[in-house]
């Protein structure tokens, strides 16, 4: 039991630091782009951020490279249509109706990414790199 409960701390650092490369490139490229379309992009180096810590310090994966990235963009599927979809709602529909006006699309973003934790976990711990 020890041993899942380690492997599932070093999943939640793994996914926090995947976390904060994708909230802070969301916020450079929401410089360039608007909301929606920073959050595909910083998905995307989030979850690439995920994979090579997640094979390397998590799962130890000895799977093919390209086959646990498969499954790997697979199970992540699932994650960004729940991230995209959470940090839309918050952002224009939950923020608004409690009254938070600053800092929207962060805490927006924040709650989007952090949602799907515990789908992921079990997804790339039985798919991804089984």
């Amino acid at each position: 039991m020890q041993l899942r409960n380690r492997e599932f701390l070093l999943f939640l650092f793994s996914g926090g630091l995947a976390a904060l490369v994708n909230i802070f490139s969301r916020s450079i490229f929401s410089f360039f782009l608007d909301f929606k379309t920073s959050i595909f992009y910083a998905y995307i180096l989030g979850m690439i951020t995920a994979y090579i810590l997640s094979r390397r310090i998590v799962f130890f994966s000895k799977n093919n490279l390209f086959k646990s990235f498969f499954y790997f963009a697979l199970v992540n599927f699932l994650a960004i249509i729940q991230t995209y979809y959470i940090s839309i709602w918050t952002k224009e529909i939950i923020l608004p109706y409690i009254g938070i006006n600053q800092f929207m699309e962060l805490i927006a973003h924040s709650t989007g990414v952090i949602f799907p934790v515990f789908t992921s976990y079990f997804g790339h711990k039985y798919i991804s790199f089984k």
